[in-house]
């Protein structure tokens, strides 16, 4: 496992729709080692604080794997970051990585802590508007990383892991209960006590588990 590219960039304006969009999806590979805080890297940025960002999202993770897919899908070739993730990695995929897990990058130490949600933005940065819906239909999301330890991280960084994650809870998982899981009362209830899975998604799964048991 390996950071393949390590990927930051500031919010910028673009056109959607002949509207005037703010996003920070559009990260560029950077040189060297980036310092990573808590919140996320050093001249990284998000537009949308409300859905992006955060201790629970300070680090976006895509695997490299899912490029020829999405490459022939979309019929160009993509460059680094085309998700908009902070690391493009190899060995990271989303039916094996579980909340929870830990591991070391660089001089830093992360913990897994949610499915990357697919939104509207792929389709203005790629085209198809159907693009966000054939992320779910795949369950090729990415995911993110919580900062348990700050540090430095670069291309070419090994990515080892120190520690699985209670109850196995693979993302791909957790991302089609995301989804689909609404009347899986069982799954629902076993992630929303899931301590180690962000607070804003166990915060959705309780409430929907509320619901349900109406």
């Amino acid at each position: 496992m390996e950071v393949i590219s390590l990927n930051v960039g500031k919010p910028k304006t673009v056109d959607y729709r002949g509207k005037p969009l703010e996003t920070g999806i559009y990260k560029m590979p950077a040189p060297g080692k980036v310092q990573l805080h808590l919140e996320g890297f050093d001249g990284d940025g998000q537009a949308d604080l409300v859905n992006h960002g955060g201790a629970d999202k300070a680090v976006c993770v895509y695997p490299i794997e899912h490029y020829p897919f999405w490459e022939q899908w979309l019929g160009k070739k993509l460059e680094y970051s085309a998700f908009g993730e902070n690391i493009t990695a190899s060995g990271l995929l989303e039916t094996e990585v579980c909340i929870g897990d830990v591991y070391e990058v660089g001089t830093t130490l992360l913990q897994v802590s949610q499915p990357r949600f697919p939104c509207y933005k792929l389709a203005q940065k790629h085209g198809p508007a159907d693009m966000p819906a054939q992320v779910l239909k795949t369950g090729y999301s990415g995911f993110y990383f919580r900062v348990l330890r700050e540090g430095q991280i670069a291309a070419g960084d090994p990515i080892i892991k120190q520690e699985s994650g209670k109850g196995s809870f693979p993302i791909k998982r957790v991302l089609y209960l995301m989804e689909h899981g609404r009347k899986d009362q069982t799954g629902l209830a076993e992630l929303a006590a899931l301590e180690t899975l962000s607070a804003d998604t166990r915060e959705k799964f309780q409430g929907w588990l509320d619901t349900a048991g109406r």
